[in-house]
């Protein structure tokens, strides 16, 4: 006999669905995740009752500019948006006034309040590329700092012991090895742990390396008689070479705003022990259609096949999808089927002699080489083609239309001006 299911038992099972469907977006790809229990409470409480969780992100606002590195939080709260829930971030100009030691074997220099004006700026310009501006607030935590008094500064202070401080990585090293720690380098961790009393922040996200600030976020919440936030921590994102973190220092980076060719051929550099990880980290892909990607490695498909999907997944985030779609042709016709790819880019050149010659200052002038002297090392080299053929001399022969090959991965398209 067939047994009805009462509405309350679906609507329970429907919330219960709902709760690990978040949990597993939001766990997607993290380090570590405290107080994964509270937090499963307040995304019950938030779905019942319809109000989205404030979820609370700090930048100091040093202005680099980003890459898929640096994009990781930046996808992840992206993808909380999604979910419903309101993205806050606290861009630190007061706290960025401090200097954060954080990593560092001596304090950093603060900054004036110029420097962190203009910064600021290009943070929310770099932000809102990833972003929904409307779902998300822009908020300086000077607005609140800078309104406490000596009084509740020190009554701030008393909530945390010199010892309690120096667990503290950085602080640690530095106080055994006789590096000096300014008194103020302690506030930086209590302002921001003060700013997610401020905000009634639900979770915070930081990186790996923020580990201290916002457990003591946590604490402090507590003692302010608030509910905890929960803790996320994304890992750091390799670069290109499988190796080091991506950095612009080692050329090992995808820049958000690189073309839409250079992006897609560049992931496709990446070692196949990182495709899932960068899909996990790089991309706003679902954990349900992550599993089957998972499967199709498992069962032995062609990793070429899944890192073009990731190429094209990451390179319509930041393009259209017939960027995409152009670039991924683009990349099989120069190193797949090793022909001349139809979507060179132009090189405009004035042809005095018709040769090859002519085309040396404009290659330069275009970023393709880095000086005459290396390109002329890379003709020797055989490192540069003509149509897809080698060649070896600069009084080589050249004509509106001919495609040049500098190096692996450089094409342009000669249009004599």
């Amino acid at each position: 006999m067939r047994t009805e299911t009462k509405p309350e038992e679906k609507n329970t099972e429907s919330v219960a669905q709902q709760i690990r469907h978040q949990m597993r977006v939001i766990k997607q790809g993290a380090v570590d995740l405290i107080g994964e229990e509270e937090l499963e409470q307040k995304i019950e409480r938030s779905i019942q009752t319809g109000k989205p969780l404030n979820i609370k992100f700090g930048m100091d606002p040093s202005a680099p500019d980003i890459h898929l590195g640096h994009a990781v939080a930046l996808r992840k709260l992206k993808q909380m948006q999604d979910l419903g829930h309101n993205v806050i971030i606290v861009i630190g100009d007061f706290t960025g006034k401090i200097g954060d030691p954080t990593g560092k074997s001596k304090g950093r220099k603060a900054m004036t309040d110029s420097e962190v004006a203009a910064n600021a700026q290009t943070y929310q310009e770099q932000i809102f590329h990833i972003l929904d501006r409307d779902k998300t607030q822009v908020r300086y935590n000077g607005e609140w700092l800078e309104l406490l008094n000596l009084e509740e500064v020190l009554n701030l202070a008393s909530t945390i012991t010199v010892a309690r401080m120096l667990e503290r990585d950085d602080f640690h090293r530095r106080f055994h090895t006789g590096v000096p720690i300014g008194l103020h380098e302690f506030f930086y961790p209590l302002m921001q742990a003060y700013d997610s009393v401020e905000l009634k922040a639900d979770l915070e996200l930081g990186g790996s390396d923020q580990t201290f600030n916002v457990l003591m976020g946590r604490s402090l919440q507590k003692e302010r008689g608030q509910e905890p936030q929960a803790a996320l921590f994304m890992p750091l994102l390799e670069g290109i070479d499988g190796n080091e973190k991506m950095s612009k220092s080692l050329n090992n980076y995808i820049g958000i705003y690189e073309d839409a060719r250079t992006m897609f051929t560049k992931v496709m550099r990446i070692p196949d022990k990182l495709i899932l990880k960068y899909f996990e980290l790089a991309t706003d892909i679902m954990p349900e259609e992550l599993d089957l990607i998972k499967e199709k490695m498992a069962d032995g498909c062609n990793p070429r096949d899944c890192k073009i999907l990731l190429a094209k997944e990451i390179t319509s985030l930041y393009h259209s999808a017939e960027d995409a779609e152009m670039a991924e042709r683009f990349f099989i016709e120069a190193f797949t089927n090793k022909e001349v790819p139809e979507q060179a880019e132009k090189l405009c050149v004035v042809l005095e002699h018709g040769t090859l010659f002519d085309c040396v200052r404009p290659l330069v002038n275009a970023g393709l080489v880095g000086s005459g002297a290396e390109f002329r090392r890379l003709l020797a080299q055989g490192g540069v083609k003509k149509n897809g053929v080698k060649i070896d001399n600069l009084e080589e022969a050249v004509k509106s239309g001919d495609v040049l090959q500098v190096g692996k991965r450089k094409f342009v398209r000669v249009e004599t001006g």
